[in-house]
């Protein structure tokens, strides 16, 4: 009987652990790249980026491998530009 109880321990809490996994993929950021918008400005000259762009950057991070990948937002977002911003703004840039 104990051994059926561990067994039963066990197959509740690896439930329980990829049922948080899955709970935090449906809470994942939405990938959206006007959001990058207050980057452009650093993106597309020398300036250095805003707060507002290193949060948002941040926060879109798990996106860029996409953005990347997208034909019309590879100029923009895999640019030298976009790779010293994200080192700016202490974000690691994507291997892809």
């Amino acid at each position: 009987m104990k051994r059926v109880s561990l067994v039963a321990l066990c197959a509740v809490v690896m439930a329980v652990v990829m049922f948080s996994g899955e709970t935090r993929t449906a809470e994942a950021v939405t990938c959206n790249p006007t959001e990058l918008s207050p980057c452009m400005p650093a993106f597309t000259s020398s300036a250095d980026p805003s707060a507002a762009c290193c949060s948002k950057l941040n926060e879109q991070q798990p996106c860029l491998c996409g953005y990347i990948k997208n034909p019309a937002l590879k100029p923009y977002v895999d640019s030298p530009n976009a790779k010293r911003v994200a080192s700016y703004c202490k974000i690691p840039w994507p291997q892809c």
